[in-house]
């Protein structure tokens, strides 16, 4: 199976540290997601996985000792750091943060990395539809288009969340654009009579 591209063509309205509050929320607010990355070992559950490795190791690296193999038990300590640091990193990542809101005029998008650099975004609400590319297949993503340009939205999700958000974001779409009213055609726009 050929991977699919990730490539966002919408331009970013603002980045830095610390842009405020998310736009969007003084309006009707549709739709409203604060999507995150699973946590699959809360931080009770690291402790306690840290202390059983510490113990095994030291116990291990000990017998070793014991048996003279001293320097074995070095590795084992090496062993110990490298897992807490691994852990350190992965719950690093964890603070990424990506919220979704949809309002009658507007859908703002906002990213925090995990270093907590912010980057935001803004489509107009009346032009934007919801693509889902790969439905069903482990690498689905969900894009907002406008103008010709895209958005990818729920990266850090599952497949399948991914295809939720996309029919939530397509349903807060359809109620943005009931809230509006119907738009004018070609002929009420004061155009030639045909």
């Amino acid at each position: 199976m050929e991977r699919r591209a990730t490539y966002e063509t919408w331009p970013a309205e603002a980045t830095g540290r610390g842009l405020g509050t998310l736009p969007g929320a003084e309006g009707r607010v549709l739709f409203d997601a604060h999507i995150r990355p699973n946590r699959s070992l809360p931080n009770p559950g690291f402790h306690a996985l840290m202390i059983a490795l510490v113990a095994l190791s030291f116990t291990a690296g000990m017998a070793f000792l014991l048996m003279g193999a001293w320097p074995v038990v070095g590795f084992f300590g090496l062993d110990v750091l490298l897992v807490w640091l691994f852990f350190k990193l992965n719950y690093r990542d964890g603070r990424r943060l990506e919220i979704v809101r949809v309002t009658e005029q507007d859908i703002h998008v906002a990213r925090r990395g995990p270093t907590g650099l912010e980057t935001r975004f803004r489509l107009p609400s009346a032009w934007t539809r919801v693509e889902l590319v790969g439905k069903g297949e482990p690498d689905v993503q969900a894009r907002l288009n406008s103008q010709g340009r895209s958005l990818i939205v729920g990266a850090l999700l599952s497949p399948k969340e991914r295809e939720s958000l996309a029919d939530a974001i397509r349903g807060a779409l359809d109620a943005a654009r009931r809230a509006r009213g119907p738009q004018p055609g070609p002929q009420e726009t004061g155009g030639a009579p045909g």
